[in-house]
């Protein structure tokens, strides 16, 4: 009788208690995909164009000039010195979805350790050919032809950053992806990604336009229902145990070929959150641990019906 009653008060209190997930607690393996295989054909067919800087990843070559600096000048806020020349050294950097390497080189010769991976064979091939051809890349650079999800146990809590750019906008189980991302980040490491907003204009322009019309991106490169809002990235990111930072807007000029920030995240944006550090599950108020039994305070948070049990 008495287990009985001391289990009423402990449901009754536990039922009352704010949900907190805590994604370090599981970790995500191979069983789980993110990975959209209907996208896989689009990707194979351009392998051999990504550094080809007047074709169909032009923008991506001029996004650099917005992306390495986002990630530098955040990450080098985390340290008290940096080497010149090299101002990375000494952090590693996971560059998920790196396709032909275009942002992964600009980071190898930041001086940082990357390590670059692309479930498509063939962007793989495509990076490792084109690294071959500078030595100090040789050293710094690896990379592996998986998904993130492959190798999250042997890569946990080992990065200063995971990078992904225009990648989310791909992947098929947003919240697992962030929760992988989560998992291989070091406690305070950042996350960088960039991506397209879902809007009414970034339909008319990002795939109506760009892919139907004037041919800037591939036709089928994007799907809109897959684009996400800043607000909706910005609550998986919170509920998954990343502090949201910074997000900003961007803007191509198709004319020009160059990007600018922008206050207008209508289009394209990028974000940057760190990896909370490591805490205990919060207590709520008047629910006291004492080591061999539960103390309840403050009464007037408990029900009637539990108060009447604790008089008895």
């Amino acid at each position: 009788m008495m287990w009985f009653k001391s289990y009423r008060i402990t449901f009754a209190c536990l039922s009352r208690m704010k949900i907190y997930r805590y994604p370090w607690t599981r970790l995500y393996g191979t069983s789980q995909t993110t990975v959209d295989s209907s996208e896989i054909k689009t990707f194979v067919a351009l392998a051999h164009r990504w550094w080809d800087e007047q074709g169909v990843y032009a923008p991506l070559h001029s996004m650099n000039d917005l992306r390495v600096p986002f990630i530098r000048d955040n990450l080098l806020k985390t340290v008290a010195h940096h080497q010149p020349g090299k101002p990375l050294s000494g952090m590693k950097i996971l560059d998920v979805g790196c396709g032909g390497g275009l942002l992964t080189e600009p980071l190898g010769r930041l001086g940082a350790s990357v390590i670059g991976i692309d479930p498509v064979d063939e962007n793989i091939k495509t990076a490792q050919h084109h690294k071959s051809f500078d030595p100090v890349l040789e050293k710094r650079i690896e990379y592996r032809a998986c998904s993130l999800e492959e190798i999250v146990e042997e890569t946990a809590e080992t990065f200063d950053a995971v990078v992904a750019s225009e990648v989310i906008e791909h992947v098929i189980d947003l919240e697992t992806f962030i929760q992988c991302c989560y998992q291989v980040l070091k406690f305070g490491g950042s996350l960088f990604i960039t991506t397209v907003n879902k809007t009414q204009l970034s339909y008319a322009l990002g795939i109506v336009f760009s892919e139907q019309i004037a041919g800037i991106v591939p036709k089928g490169t994007h799907t809109w229902e897959k684009f996400v809002s800043p607000e909706k990235l910005e609550s998986i990111l919170e509920s998954n145990g990343l502090s949201v930072h910074t997000v900003a807007g961007m803007l191509y000029n198709p004319f020009s070929g160059y990007w600018h920030w922008s206050e207008n995240t209508s289009l394209n944006y990028a974000a940057h959150a760190v990896k909370s550090m490591r805490q205990e599950p919060p207590v709520p108020a008047g629910f006291v641990f004492t080591g061999k039994t539960e103390e309840l305070h403050d009464k007037d948070s408990i029900n009637p019906g539990v108060q009447e049990e604790l008089k008895k």
